[in-house]
């Protein structure tokens, strides 16, 4: 009877260690895959928001910056490039941007929050190539009406410089302005939603 009374305890005892280490077990595995659904470093840092010093951005001048791995064009336009843009509303498919994708703080016709500062992700609706930044273009280059912007060297679609695309190229929509806000007068914060003018 002792016997019987011996090998019960230490049965429970076999049966609670197993599980105990059969638990830790099955911890130590399910951890690293469920750490798995969460995203990479790497992907992280590829979706974050991206900061744009603008004080050194000259009047007409263009920089790139990269945000999740696509080119954002940020363009500081002059007072001619404004004038200009008035011009053209006849000559574009969606002059008025109904059509095309940017925050509500962009649908004007500067397609910006704030008039001098244009911010477009930079690859054509059409194909996803990478349009060439033309400020003035001169009338034999292309279409005499052309006031410059930009030009899809893949099928020729015409951007003009609020990323509205003209009639008549492949093109379907205006270029994408991505979602920022100012975080003051001279820092842009391109994939961070908001209207801080």
């Amino acid at each position: 009877m002792s016997d019987n009374g011996v090998n019960t305890s230490r049965r429970r005892f076999l049966v609670a260690a197993t599980s105990v280490v059969g638990a830790a077990g099955a911890v130590g595995v399910a951890t690293p895959f469920v750490k798995s659904w969460n995203p990479s470093a790497k992907a992280k840092a590829a979706g974050a928001p991206v900061k744009v010093n603008l004080s050194k951005l000259e009047p007409g001048q263009q920089v790139v910056v990269e945000w999740r791995g696509k080119p954002v064009f940020v363009v500081r336009r002059t007072k001619e490039m404004l004038v200009d843009l008035k011009a053209q509303g006849d000559l574009l498919r969606d002059p008025k941007s109904e059509k095309s994708e940017q925050p509500s703080y962009a649908t004007n016709e500067y397609r910006s929050v704030k008039d001098e500062y244009l911010i477009l992700v930079g690859l054509c609706t059409h194909l996803g190539c990478s349009p060439k930044y033309l400020p003035e273009v001169k009338p034999m280059e292309f279409e005499a009406k052309w006031k410059g912007g930009y030009h899809c060297p893949c099928h020729g679609s015409k951007f003009d410089l609020a990323g509205r695309v003209y009639k008549g190229v492949p093109a379907p929509t205006n270029l994408v302005v991505p979602p920022y806000t100012y975080e003051n007068d001279i820092v842009v914060i391109v994939g961070q939603d908001g209207e801080k003018a």
